[in-house]
């Protein structure tokens, strides 16, 4: 909700709005301010980190506008490695997916061997393979099926991860 703008020393200047998704990579450095872009609305909105899969790579920002009706009854990708269709690049083997349900919709994400998912709500009710959740449930998925469906007004987010390999 509402609108937060972003500014950085490597020339980024942007107003992050609903439906965005950024990325911000310090990398070896990076000086950086975010604030709400309105003096008069609220914003609320989910900053979340991953651990780069490197070392020493340069700073770097990639912002993206997805709609609702991109999201709407679909697992959209927002974000991957590789930043295939359309979604923002990460430096990390993380799919992240977006939908929005509503009454009847449902979708469902296998998860591959070797991966596993953390899903949070971010807004609404749903019901994640039969167990309801609502605004910030989290739960974590090692394996299988996600089945999501009887959304409230429910906005999800889902994180398709490598699994955690201890060397």
């Amino acid at each position: 909700d509402g609108a937060l703008e972003h500014k950085d020393n490597l020339g980024n200047s942007s107003v992050i709005k609903v439906g965005d998704v950024q990325r911000m990579s310090a990398g070896t450095g990076v000086t950086h301010s975010e604030y709400n872009h309105s003096d008069e609305e609220g914003a609320h909105f989910l900053q979340i980190w991953f651990m780069p899969n490197a070392n020493g790579l340069d700073a770097g920002y990639e912002q993206k506008h997805f709609t609702a009706q991109d999201k709407q009854g679909t697992l959209k990708l927002v974000a991957s490695r590789d930043g295939r269709g359309g979604s923002v690049s990460l430096n990390q083997d993380v799919d992240m997916y977006i939908t929005l349900l509503e009454g009847p919709e449902a979708v469902q994400h296998m998860l591959q061997a070797n991966r596993k998912a953390w899903l949070h709500v971010a807004k609404g009710q749903v019901s994640l393979n039969g167990e309801v959740l609502h605004a910030g449930d989290g739960a974590a998925i090692d394996g299988g099926e996600i089945e999501l469906s009887k959304g409230t007004g429910a906005e999800v987010i889902v994180f398709d991860m490598a699994a955690y390999r201890p060397e």
